[in-house]
């Protein structure tokens, strides 16, 4: 049988490096993409069935080569994680063109140039996109004008996706990750922040990264065949609360 192939971007670490971790314990094979050379083959170290390749999904011609590369090795490829981004928190005042430009072109290019690269092999035989936005995509947030933007627009990129691509067979969804236990969390999250983000989220906590991971490899599996066009905020319940107080929450927990 042949093995299923999944393309992971940003898979050097965090959610992408426990995707791949994932995906190779059920039995698919990772093309593992990132443009950090040197942690992506610290990461790929003693992954069985992993495969490096060294990429910035905001140039295309080293997407373009990317794609080729993963097919000379496998063969073929069933599935497209697009996980490789950046986050910049700074306010709309402070927010430079430059800046803009950088967040949009790994963030919302990097999705469109690769998706488009492998639209034609997965017209082959089906298969699925699964596009890492954020909460922060679906509800507004201080210092995220372009991080925030950028994510709301991949959720509709998904959907654009999904509407044109379903006739070949090919699912396309998108994962909004709430806050998650991540180094960077804790490095860019003070003590103040991290309390008030776990009285914000119904499950009083950070998620973790094989969390997030269990669900983009369900919707890449045949498990979620008929899921296409779909957003899934995996946040611990935090886009739910709406704007929901978290006094006004604990006043209703006899009831």
């Amino acid at each position: 049988m042949t093995l299923k192939t999944a393309i992971v971007t940003g898979a050097a670490r965090g959610i992408g490096l426990a995707t791949t971790r994932l995906f190779l314990a059920q039995g698919w094979r990772v093309a593992m993409i990132d443009r950090d050379t040197s942690a992506l083959k610290d990461a790929a170290k003693g992954l069985d069935g992993a495969h490096a390749v060294a990429c910035d999904v905001s140039v295309p011609d080293q997407v373009d080569a990317m794609v080729q590369q993963v097919l000379d090795h496998f063969g073929r490829m069933d599935a497209l994680v697009n996980n490789a981004g950046i986050a910049d928190f700074r306010s709309l005042a402070d927010t430079d063109f430059a800046i803009w430009r950088q967040v949009m072109a790994v963030n919302l290019d990097g999705v469109f140039l690769t998706s488009q690269a492998v639209i034609p092999h997965l017209k082959q035989r089906g298969g699925a996109i699964v596009n890492i936005a954020s909460i922060s995509g679906l509800r507004a947030s201080t210092l995220r004008v372009a991080y925030g933007t950028s994510k709301a627009a991949v959720i509709q990129l998904t959907g654009q996706q999904a509407a044109e691509l379903g006739e070949w067979g090919i699912r396309a969804n998108c994962v909004a990750p709430g806050p998650v236990d991540t180094k960077l969390a804790l490095a860019v999250h003070s003590p103040e922040i991290r309390a008030a983000y776990h009285d914000a989220i119904p499950l009083n906590r950070y998620g973790t990264e094989f969390e997030i991971a269990e669900v983009i490899t369900f919707l890449c599996s045949d498990r979620a065949s008929y899921v296409t066009g779909q957003t899934i905020a995996v946040d611990g319940g935090f886009d739910a609360v709406g704007v929901g107080l978290p006094a006004l929450r604990a006043q209703s927990g006899g009831m």
